[in-house]
């Protein structure tokens, strides 16, 4: 489906930049909005033939500077590259050392940059161009392990009793709390980021951690959003099974949380005219998109499934 609603994955990224500060600057007090205004940085005049792209220095593998830790380019600023291509313009990362959940706070929206790149479709804070790719939460296994779950309900998934690696803030912890193995983990977890506290920060377990964790068997499996973690599943030494993990996860409170997700350009709720362009350039920049997601590993779905 694609989320033109609010999603329970927005919400809780919404609830977190709360939890953060991370809040707009119409909801904070007179004294706190002309402070911000004066620390904030001023923003050139856009050149019509640059692609301005808001790039995290902190969120591999989507955006990575290309030689940072002998990593490739981050995949979605590659495909940031064709579709400037596309558009007829250059590229210009505009980079940030904060991780991505800020960037539309403190780049999109003070105009530092344009556009967003991989952002849910329908996500309310900005205007998102139509899907680019559709892809799903996985479960990452050893191939050497007789686990062959494709759905995290899976017996198999039930019966595990060692460590389960998982993203915070995700439908990971969901899933957790419906096998009932939510405090089970929460140590573990939290040892994989030295015990910080997300308490005003924002914390997080890479992806690249997830699925070490199972390819050196501190962890039994791995669930997370397939391009969290598909580079490294295809660049394990170690033989692992991904696949995916089912279609949702029902809270207990009733509500339903997708696992499939429509991925989109955000653009600024007020840049129409920049969004029909990135539109018309997706799709001549498809089959070199579709190149760079598969050469990544990311499973990709059929739009709408």
């Amino acid at each position: 489906m694609t989320h033109s609603g609010p999603t329970t994955r927005r919400l809780l990224l919404a609830s977190l930049l709360l939890s953060l500060g991370a809040v707009p600057a119409m909801a904070q007090s007179p004294a706190a909005t002309a402070q911000t205004a004066a620390a904030a940085p001023v923003a050139a005049p856009a050149d019509p033939g640059v692609l301005r792209v808001c790039a995290s220095e902190v969120e591999a593998p989507f955006s990575l500077k290309e030689g940072k830790t002998g990593e490739k380019l981050g995949f979605e600023n590659r495909i940031a590259e064709v579709l400037a291509t596309a558009m007829g313009r250059k590229v210009q990362f505009v980079w940030t050392s904060k991780p991505a959940i800020y960037q539309v706070r403190d780049q999109l929206d003070p105009k530092l940059c344009d556009v967003v790149m991989g952002v849910d479709t329908g996500d309310e804070r900005m205007l998102t161009s139509k899907p680019y790719y559709r892809t799903s939460y996985v479960l990452v296994t050893r191939a050497d392990r007789t686990i062959t779950a494709t759905d995290w309900q899976d017996p198999q998934v039930k019966a595990l009793g060692g460590h389960f690696a998982i993203r915070f803030y995700s439908p990971g912890e969901t899933m957790l709390k419906r096998l009932g193995k939510y405090e089970d983990n929460a140590a573990y977890l939290y040892g994989l980021v030295n015990f910080k506290s997300p308490r005003n920060q924002y914390v997080q377990i890479p992806g690249d951690r997830i699925v070490s964790e199972v390819a050196n068997g501190e962890a039994d499996i791995a669930f997370a959003f397939a391009p969290e973690v598909a580079r490294y599943v295809k660049a394990s030494q170690v033989p692992l099974r991904m696949s995916l993990a089912g279609t949702s996860i029902t809270r207990f409170d009733g509500t339903v949380v997708p696992l499939h997700y429509d991925q989109s350009v955000g653009v600024r709720r007020d840049d129409a005219a920049l969004l029909a362009e990135i539109d018309a350039a997706l799709v001549k920049a498809r089959p070199q998109i579709d190149e760079i997601l598969v050469e990544e590993g990311i499973p990709l779905l059929k739009p709408n499934s």
